[in-house]
């Protein structure tokens, strides 16, 4: 195993990662989060960021399972990603690896002695999952962990050396071992699925140091030039440290560092905000004193304050609608007599809404049926004007207007008849708008 190469490798990487963190903590000012909303949206953040990444590569994964050589090399590895933060704990992340793969057969006589295989890209989309802080209870996370999964691309060469010194190079014949095939094939491609998890460390607003491993699945059992029989699928792992650049505006901060429970405390905590509920509870404060007001009855004779035409009426006494005395009347001859003293309710043209100089009038016949009993009849007319049928629809109507009015001022509805009489029994001519204005009434009769 060549580790002399690699140590260099990794070591010039790290360096010159560490150079453009370090420059990136010192030009980056902090990014505030006091503008940020809890149901603000995306928009409100840095969602983007671009990486880049250098490792091992080995052909071998963590979990173990059967592999075609007993002793692999660990080789340089490196890449590039870009990933679109979708919330606070997932994001899509487009990653792309190159490298090469290598390793030997000690003890053995014949068969394949060793293999070196070119990674010419390995290129997939997988799911970056945000699973805990070990700074979680603070309001700035600085350190969080990660899990991903996903799928691609892959396309490779392997070169295998035979025990006897035959060397078998798969480049430009990936599709077949004739050298001169006019449709020959320099890499082999197949699917795989990466599998990893790692840690991330928040160097500054715009930049993260990353720590990651990840298993490679590959769909195949030629990455290292030797078929198994198709009993097993060739697999590789990825060792990795990188470093994560945020795009967008300075003024926003990074989504996936933000503290989402911060967030709502900031927003609740907002003076802005606390001024509004303040103004807010003062209008309903007023709103309430209002309808009190409109409630109060000082004299309580059933009518308020400021519907009540005859203020500081004696305790006890029969009001009208208005709060003013109902006239007195003898009960006995009032149960017994014809409920006709009272008024005509007139109507506007072609209408059978009550008028508001009809409510004392209704008032008082309200009262008298409530306090003698008896029942009543009411029955409505109408002018000329229009069709019979039509006119004899509309007098009912208005009939039926007072008998809604007596009941919902609490006479039984048993007690009040309705009838539509139509153009029948004017009072005036229908030949003058003035009589007509008369004939277009109700009339009480008792029963």
């Amino acid at each position: 195993m060549n580790y002399s190469t690699l140590k260099k490798s990794v070591a010039l990487s790290l360096v010159a990662l560490t150079g453009v963190a370090s420059l990136a903590v010192a030009q980056d000012a902090p990014a505030t989060t006091s503008s940020a909303k809890v149901f603000g949206g995306r928009a409100q953040y840095r969602t983007w960021s671009i990486g880049v990444h250098g490792g091992v590569l080995m052909p071998v994964v963590a979990i173990g399972g059967s592999n075609d050589f007993n002793r692999w090399d660990a080789n340089l590895g490196y890449g590039l990603n870009i990933r679109k933060q979708l919330g606070h704990s997932f994001g899509l992340e487009l990653n792309g690896t190159r490298g090469k793969l290598s390793g030997t057969n000690e003890g053995i006589t014949t068969g394949v002695r060793e293999f070196e295989t070119e990674l010419q890209y390995a290129v997939d989309l997988r799911g970056v999952i945000n699973v805990g802080s070990i700074d979680f209870l603070r309001r700035e996370n600085s350190v969080g962990f990660f899990v991903t999964a996903g799928g691609g691309l892959i396309a490779y060469a392997p070169k295998v050396t035979l025990t006897n010194g035959t060397v078998i190079d798969w480049k430009g014949r990936a599709n077949g071992p004739a050298d001169d095939r006019h449709d020959a094939k320099d890499y082999v491609k197949g699917f795989y699925i990466p599998v990893g998890a790692g840690v991330k460390f928040k160097v500054s607003e715009r930049v993260n140091f990353n720590l990651g491993y990840t298993m490679n699945f590959v769909d195949a059992d030629n990455v290292d030039g030797v078929y198994a029989k198709g009993t097993t699928k060739d697999k590789y792992s990825y060792g990795y440290a990188g470093l994560e650049f945020s795009l967008g505006s300075s003024a926003k901060p990074s989504l996936e560092w933000t503290n989402p429970l911060a967030t709502m405390y900031d927003e609740l905590k907002d003076p802005t905000l606390r001024q509004e509920v303040e103004a807010l509870k003062n209008r309903v404060s007023a709103v309430e004193k209002s309808v009190e007001d409109l409630k109060k009855d000082s004299d309580g004779d059933g009518v308020a304050d400021q519907f009540d035409k005859c203020p500081g009426t004696p305790a006890g006494t029969a009001v009208d609608g208005s709060g003013c005395p109902l006239p007195k009347m003898d009960t006995t001859a009032a149960a017994t007599s014809n409920v006709t003293g009272f008024e005509k309710i007139a109507f506007d043209f072609n209408s059978s809404v009550l008028k508001t100089e009809s409510y004392p009038t209704l008032d008082k016949l309200s009262s008298t049926l409530r306090e003698n009993g008896g029942k009543v009849t009411v029955n409505g007319y109408a002018s000329s004007e229009g069709t019979a049928a039509y006119n004899l629809k509309l007098s009912k109507d208005r009939a039926n207007s007072v008998k809604t009015y007596l009941v919902n001022s609490g006479v039984n509805a048993s007690q009040v008849a309705t009838k539509g009489l139509g153009e029948a029994n004017p009072i005036a001519s229908n030949d003058t708008e003035e009589g007509r204005i008369q004939n277009r009434r109700v009339e009480t009769a008792r029963n």
